[in-house]
């Protein structure tokens, strides 16, 4: 199974599809519209402007596709899903093309726009989608035959993880899961079980047997007496880059949503999906290092009086470096402007609270105007964070705030942000009881991520800043 070659497919296909149609409609236009319009054949001349819109349309295209994700998770797509999309995007993309380069053409009415419209629209949905789906149907029908399989782990290690098991295992047509094992959850390990599937040792090693064995895929399937434990199951694969699936009971099915792929057999809960569509997170990316780019250029004055002001206030440092932990739990060194004094953490990790005399009188304004954080626009530009997402911690913190509410794992799923909706609302905490206080607040923002969501909490920033009002 190898995604570079079979996503290489796809983008090829759609590059030869998106020349072929260019040519064509050119010959259209030419025939089609420009003849009847000027009174004798027009000809397409092969020259270096038509090469230059060839290549132009074709990259486009591309973009346009990896934009909004078509090319991810390449071998789980339907062909319901697969019409839908290309009709989509390609609707999308003809309009663009027809606003940029067909909007001044040279016609005898306006009918002609419509005709040209159509024409653009049918040629380049025919042509992308029949390989598209020819694609699609063959990766199906192979999944389906057992010569592509996605590597599979059971957590559980009893009667319902059997039958989990035999239930996939003995269908005629694959759903896809190669089973590699299981863990067990408890100590209870049944003896049939081990028989049938391999053994992999118990769930405090998850991480070392996702990377070791490659899986991508993992179902849930404890018993009753081990659902205490599904908690912090959850909370410790939120960190884990596969597909989380579990076996549902009658509540959970009632309010969660099931797979219809799956619901001729055993019914499988998505426990772990994406927090934004593709496309939204291309563009949160993109709207990141563009904005903060233009407000680091734009807020030039403000950072150099700031950093003059730090530098005159109090001795030491002007910006403050420290550890943070980002997405997908890895380590990145965050930016301040210094607003307490000199060596303030000398004793080791320390909160700070109102009326802490380690904070300057300089640093509590720039606390109330978020000023302290401008320097974090850099760390966007790095990529280490977002402008907008839950605020990051250190690793000491961390541990401690796992220990009381291991769901605190599932902010590490994003990039954290310079701003948040639990920075918004509640502020700076001061102790672990606060950051739990805090941390439902980016839950809440974690569970429901969107663009829109994003922009609300934007603008909550900036009249907080106008306001003064940042503790």
């Amino acid at each position: 199974m190898n995604k570079k070659l079979h996503k290489a497919k796809y983008i090829i296909f759609d590059a030869v599809a998106a020349t072929s149609v260019w040519i064509l409609f050119s010959y259209f236009r030419k025939l089609y519209i420009e003849t009847p319009k000027f009174g004798y054949p027009v000809q397409l001349n092969y020259n270096i402007d038509l090469l230059v819109s060839i290549v132009v349309i074709a990259c486009s295209w591309i973009f346009l596709y990896a934009f909004s994700g078509y090319y991810y998770d390449i071998y789980r797509k339907s062909r319901v899903k697969e019409l839908y999309q290309t009709f989509v995007i390609s609707v999308i993309g003809v309009v663009i093309i027809f606003f940029a380069f067909l909007l001044d053409d040279v016609i005898a009415s306006y009918t002609d726009y419509y005709y040209s419209f159509s024409v653009l629209f049918l040629l380049h949905f025919t042509l992308t989608y029949i390989p598209r789906l020819a694609i699609t149907y063959t990766t199906i029908r192979k999944i389906r035959n057992r010569k592509i399989g996605f590597n599979t782990l059971i957590i559980g290690s009893n009667g319902k993880a059997e039958n989990v098991y035999h239930e996939f295992f003995n269908r005629k047509k694959s759903a896809g899961y190669k089973f590699i094992g299981f863990v067990n959850v408890k100590h209870e390990v049944s003896n049939s079980l081990k028989k049938t599937l391999v053994h992999l040792g118990n769930f405090e090693n998850i991480h070392e047997i996702v990377k070791n064995y490659t899986i991508e895929e993992i179902i849930i399937a404890v018993e009753v007496h081990e659902h205490s434990e599904i908690q912090k199951v959850i909370a410790v694969l939120e960190c884990v880059k596969v597909r989380v699936k579990i076996i549902p009971d009658l509540f959970e099915i009632l309010i969660g949503k099931i797979e219809l792929s799956l619901m001729d057999g055993t019914p499988l809960l998505r426990v772990s999906s994406e927090l934004m569509s593709v496309w939204e997170k291309n563009f949160k990316k993109v709207f990141d290092i563009v904005f903060s780019f233009l407000f680091i250029v734009i807020m030039s004055p403000v950072y150099v009086a700031t950093a003059i002001a730090v530098k005159v206030s109090s001795p030491g440092s002007v910006l403050y470096k420290q550890k943070r932990i980002g997405k997908n739990g890895k380590e990145f060194n965050i930016f301040k402007f210094r607003s307490m004094v000199d060596n303030a953490e000398g004793k080791g990790p320390e909160l700070s609270y109102i009326d802490d005399p380690r904070i300057t009188k300089l640093g509590l304004f720039m606390r109330k105007t978020r000023l302290d954080e401008i320097p974090q626009f850099l760390n966007v530009l790095k990529g280490d964070m977002s402008i907008v997402g839950p605020r990051p911690e250190r690793q000491y913190y961390i541990d401690k705030i796992v220990q009381k509410a291991p769901e605190y794992m599932l902010l590490l799923k994003v990039r954290p942000g310079i701003t948040s909706l639990g920075q918004v609302k509640f502020g700076y905490a001061e102790n672990i009881d606060q950051m739990l206080m805090r941390l439902k607040f980016d839950i809440i923002y974690i569970k429901n991520m969107s663009l829109y969501f994003d922009f609300k909490i934007l603008i909550n920033t900036v009249l907080t800043v106008l306001k003064g009002n940042g503790k």
